[in-house]
């Protein structure tokens, strides 16, 4: 089975072209893949394959075989992709999520090369059953959460998946290994989260460190920087326009007046390869 790795600033995925069919046994196929000692290698693998409503569809299955709604950065992978593998001559690609439509611009440069990919992610959802979280409040923002390490307060919000933001002044501070997996399975989120630590640099720049549901940590994640980005503006720490520096890089968000979230990022190819399944 032939395959490609890319990463969205250090967010690396297994893409498997599926528009002429697709393997069987996905969440083992994921498992195997994902393993860095005896597989390729990877946070999860992502699908390309063929939608009756957009131009394409993408499945992504999680490094434990969960099948995850939406990935910001595998997103923009899969835009640069297509359009490098021939797959579409279209700079402006509509992609079908579990999340539903994403819209994805090609950022070109002079010479034709893909210099960056702009995601509209759209709207954030702050409504508790819809998150979801467990809360009495009509938005959990700033809410005091119990854990090992003492109280906690954690904004929710959903671009398509649950992330629970956490803003601290230092990073460097937080025990991330202990409260990330903590954090990721505690009882308010009925089906698990992503658990974002945010410090604020100033209006316009944050550093975020983040720990992915059914992944652990991971060197960036794009529905991660825009709900980070969203709380900061929600809460007032922050513009509505931010550049949020992650440990694999920098993505460049905007919460617009329409509503709609717009995430710029590079997405880059590493290799092709051939897998040969391990059973």
């Amino acid at each position: 089975m032939r395959f490609t790795k890319m990463h969205g600033i250090g967010n690396d995925y297994i893409y498997i072209n599926c528009m002429e069919s697709t393997p069987d046994r996905l969440p083992e196929l994921a498992i195997e893949m994902s393993d860095r000692h005896f597989g390729v290698g990877g946070d999860g693998i992502v699908l390309i394959c063929p939608s009756e409503v957009a131009d394409f569809k993408m499945r992504m299955f999680n490094n434990d075989g969960s099948e995850a709604r939406m990935c910001g950065n595998a997103s923009r992978c899969i835009a640069r992709y297509v359009h490098d593998h021939g797959l579409t001559d279209r700079k402006r690609i509509s992609l079908e999520t579990l999340s539903g439509i994403k819209v994805l611009s090609l950022n070109m440069s002079g010479d034709g090369e893909v210099e960056s990919v702009t995601v509209d992610m759209g709207e954030p959802e702050f409504r508790p059953e819809l998150i979801p979280v467990h809360t009495e409040s009509g938005r959990m923002v700033e809410e005091v959460v119990k854990t090992s390490q003492g109280e906690i307060k954690v904004t929710a919000v959903s671009m398509g998946n649950p992330h629970g933001v956490i803003f601290v002044d230092r990073i460097e501070d937080v025990d991330f290994d202990v409260l990330g997996p903590e954090l990721e399975s505690h009882a308010i989120w009925p089906d698990r989260a992503n658990i974002e630590f945010l410090e604020v640099i100033s209006r316009s720049e944050a550093r975020m460190r983040v720990w992915e549901r059914g992944t652990g940590e991971t060197l960036a994640c794009g529905t991660g920087a825009c709900a980070s980005a969203v709380a900061a503006a929600l809460t007032g720490r922050c513009d509505r326009k931010v550049t949020i520096h992650l440990r694999g890089g920098d993505l460049a968000v905007e919460w617009g007046e329409d509503g709609h979230v717009m995430m710029t990022g590079g997405a880059t190819e590493v290799f092709d390869g051939i897998y040969y399944r391990q059973h």
